[in-house]
């Protein structure tokens, strides 16, 4: 029989952050694991391994760790706020909750749901390819720049050149 095992971190920015892993530290037991260091490869492990990765904001920016775990495959559960709204597609690529009761439902019903979970999953990847990796931020400059029609007039002459 696998283990489950939960660990949490914390956010350096977050300005109630210290508080909150101080009282999440008394939670810790043989299941619960409680990090204690800024270890962006640790994240990254953690993230790829995750049956599921919870972002309950109640205030973000756009929320870069919702859209790692998304690109990772993971199921997603984000604060239904600030840019987290803009990423996950609620029931489609992840679920968006608005209350802590809300997210522990989502919680056990993705736990229990392997199947969910991997289809959820697979449509955040897609969703972060398609909408937030550099090369499609790209294509997109470069699909506005070539919507213009090109008009250069040479200084110290009234002659036009046209380019098409």
């Amino acid at each position: 029989m696998r283990r489950s095992y939960w660990s949490a971190t914390v956010a350096s920015d977050d300005p109630e952050g210290q508080e909150v892993f101080a009282s999440l530290c008394g939670c810790s037991e043989e299941r619960i694991r409680i990090l204690s260091v800024q270890d962006s490869a640790l994240v990254n492990a953690l993230q790829r391994r995750a049956a599921v990765v919870l972002q309950k904001s109640i205030r973000e920016g756009f929320g870069l760790t919702v859209t790692k775990a998304m690109w990772k495959g993971a199921a997603v559960i984000g604060g239904r706020v600030g840019g987290i709204r803009h990423q996950i597609e609620d029931g489609v690529s992840g679920f968006l909750v608005a209350w802590v009761e809300e997210a522990a439902a989502r919680l056990v019903q993705l736990l229990k749901d392997p199947k969910l979970r991997r289809s959820l999953g697979a449509r955040a990847r897609e969703t972060v390819r398609g909408r937030f990796l550099m090369t499609r931020l790209l294509e997109g400059s470069l699909d506005v720049i070539g919507s213009f029609e090109a008009n250069f007039t040479l200084r110290g002459t009234h002659n036009t050149l046209m380019t098409h």
